[in-house]
């Protein structure tokens, strides 16, 4: 294990957004006139679990010069853009945009049909995260990952990445070369080892692990690494992690 910064952030200590018919859980500051750079930790800008309702979701709005990640915790979520994609996500699944020059899209509870009856009452969670693009202006773009299957094998599966080494597979491209997302989903006593790298960002979106050095974290923690890397999270209970890998910070690139 390489020696650095290790800081854990409780679930509780995060920000809460509540609105009618959805909650907004945020690691970092998102809502108002936020320095984004400031407050980012390695190349991640923003960090938020989202619970939405069922019969509700997020209009469409317009978003520019950011590489935009969604995981699915749970529930179903209906995404549609203006480059014509509309697709439907389920836990184990996440969706890579490109915002670049401009994208508007809408996302919101897969609960109601066309004719307006409710297929179901549940909420869907996911966690959405930001990281700045490597260009200002990029062509706008969106990639499903259903990474269901791969998940079943207790490994580390790299969910989308720029980084050179994952160039040419089937790893989701995210337009950032500094920075790679991984996920995990671990029974009792398996275990993953947190890639080595200047800047980590470990988060639980449900179970419990220890975490060397760290102890006990469970849903909703998270764990900030500067200049470390290479320790063991061993699963306590049925859980499921994600892991950004990152080698440089916001702002020290442009």
């Amino acid at each position: 294990m390489t020696d650095g910064a290790v800081q854990v952030i409780r679930s509780a200590d995060r920000t809460i957004l509540r609105l009618p018919d959805v909650t907004s859980r945020g690691s970092f500051p998102f809502a108002g006139n936020f320095d984004l750079v400031e407050n980012a930790h390695g190349m991640l800008l923003v960090h938020n679990e989202d619970t939405v309702d069922a019969g509700a979701g997020f209009d469409r709005h317009t978003h520019r010069d950011m590489e935009i990640i969604t995981w699915v915790v749970s529930g179903s979520l209906v995404h549609r853009d203006s480059l014509g994609n509309v697709g439907v996500l389920t836990s184990g699944s996440a969706q890579r945009m490109t915002a670049g020059s401009g994208i508007s899209h809408a996302e919101y509870n897969d609960s109601w049909t066309v004719s307006g009856l409710p297929r179901h009452r549940d909420p869907v969670t996911v966690v959405q995260m930001w990281i700045p693009p490597d260009s200002l202006g990029l062509e706008p773009d969106y990639q499903d990952l259903p990474l269901d299957d791969a998940l079943s094998g207790g490994d580390l599966v790299t969910v989308v990445s720029g980084m050179a080494r994952h160039a040419g597979g089937t790893v989701g491209r995210i337009r950032n070369e500094h920075v790679a997302l991984h996920a995990a989903r671990l029974e009792p006593g398996q275990s993953v080892s947190v890639p080595e790298s200047p800047y980590g960002h470990v988060f639980l979106t449900r179970g419990a692990v220890d975490f060397e050095g760290a102890g006990r974290l469970e849903h909703g923690d998270a764990v900030r690494l500067s200049r470390s890397g290479g320790q063991s999270v061993t699963a306590l209970e049925p859980t499921e992690l994600l892991i950004w890998e990152m080698d440089a910070r916001a702002g020290s690139v442009r």
